[in-house]
């Protein structure tokens, strides 16, 4: 199915150009990306991967689709998942593993397209402003919004080398209208170097939460809207905020993509019904996943048809009997203004009443001290960090996450130590 729709795509733009990679000058056209894959080998097995940032990624993958066999993007030092795909199954994902393991999501052909057609329907994405590609193809966001716009919409790829602000200039230089998704870690590193070109038509922050002091100044600024995207490698597009101007609350995710339907569960999660939801974790299937319906741990309320979040269910601090989000404390310590990042969690405590100590670390010109009293002011008494560690900067992955248990992980190591 997916093949047979990129056949029918590329026989009619056969001339018009599909793929450019930024650094070597190579460039496609569709009809000749088509005749490219039908020439690329399989391989033998029932599963061909695809990693890097070049063309062979979107080869790799034709040559998946000609075969019917099943496509598993791997980032950089992935290993492929030893054990057999399910029959009907086309695509493996791999989460994030921002709180933990990752797990592997079976997705349809079916699956795939849906998401791809939503997404390209919601943000507008246009075959005269080309996707800018700086994120990871392998990732679900930067798959479902650079690999199958080109291969099943026609919106052409620029495939860059690497994010830096240096490259992002040059391909301002070029004049000619871009679309751009990214993090919000590249959006504030190109930012802080002034590189963002003002040949961008459309510019979508996904992968982790966008700042609103960002998006405010950099709006403020250059007049440019940098719009935020939620999804999740288990059921792709989930919310997109469409407004050209900039929210006034962060926790705001936007409104559901066209054909996604949103309600929240009894414990207060993001539940999500579409067509885009994948088939099933696997090789161990779960009941928060399958049958059109993903059930997040995201904690959710919509209101007039807006999404806003809440931090997930399993980063609850529990604090003697009270619980508070880590993502109220951040938002908070985000105001102050020589905070760049932060990370909030819980640890256990030395003090049997308490269940949990709440843990701050903090990237920034600022002091301890000074910190304490700015949430003083703000946040109720049982809200305020007892354990602090003032770092140079925080590790983000390569998807720009900022992970929880990573950090959790790091100072508890410390505190051992």
């Amino acid at each position: 199915m997916l093949y047979e729709r990129w056949r029918v795509l590329s026989s009619g733009r056969r001339k018009d150009l599909a793929l450019r990679e930024f650094a070597s000058g190579r460039r496609w056209t569709f009809g000749e990306l088509f005749d490219a894959g039908a020439a690329r080998p399989a391989g033998r097995g029932n599963v061909v991967t695809a990693t890097g940032s070049s063309a062979d990624f979107i080869l790799d993958l034709l040559a998946a689709w000609r075969e019917s066999k099943t496509a598993c993007p791997l980032e950089p030092g992935q290993t492929q998942p030893g054990f057999a795909p399910p029959a009907n199954c086309v695509h493996l994902k791999s989460t994030s593993a921002t709180g933990g393991t990752p797990r592997w999501v079976a997705f349809t052909a079916d699956q795939l397209a849906a998401d791809a057609d939503n997404i390209v329907a919601t943000m507008g994405l246009r075959a005269d402003w080309p996707n800018l590609g700086v994120v990871s193809l392998a990732h679900s966001y930067g798959f479902s919004n650079l690999v199958l716009p080109l291969l099943l919409h026609g919106i052409p790829l620029i495939l860059a080398p690497a994010p830096l602000p240096e490259i992002i200039r040059r391909a301002g230089q070029t004049g000619e209208p871009l679309t751009i998704p990214a993090v919000p870690a590249l959006w504030r590193a190109w930012h802080e170097a002034g590189a963002i070109p003002s040949n961008i038509r459309l510019a979508i922050s996904a992968g982790a939460p966008l700042r609103l002091n960002l998006e405010q100044t950099v709006f403020t600024r250059l007049g440019l809207k940098i719009h935020n995207f939620l999804g999740s490698s288990e059921c792709g597009g989930i919310a997109y905020d469409a407004h050209t101007t900039p929210r006034t609350d962060e926790a705001c995710a936007g409104t559901p993509l066209q054909n996604v339907h949103l309600s929240i569960n009894f414990a207060g999660c993001l539940v999500v019904r579409s067509r885009a939801v994948g088939e099933s974790y696997w090789p161990e299937p779960s009941g928060m996943l399958g049958q059109g319906v993903f059930e997040t741990t995201d904690l959710a309320e919509l209101n007039e048809g807006k999404i806003f979040l809440h931090g997930r269910l399993g980063d609850l601090i529990n604090v003697a009997g009270r619980k508070i989000s880590p993502e109220i404390i951040e938002r908070m310590l985000l105001t102050h203004p020589k905070v760049r990042e932060c990370v909030v969690f819980g640890a256990p405590s030395r003090d049997m009443e308490r269940s949990e100590t709440i843990v701050a670390m903090v990237a920034g010109e600022t002091r301890e001290a000074e910190l304490r009293q700015f949430l003083l002011e703000r946040l109720p008494a049982w809200q305020m960090p007892r354990e602090w560690q003032l770092v140079e900067s925080l590790p983000a992955s390569g998807r720009g996450k900022l992970s929880r248990s990573e950090c959790r992980r790091h100072w508890q190591g410390r505190t051992a130590g």
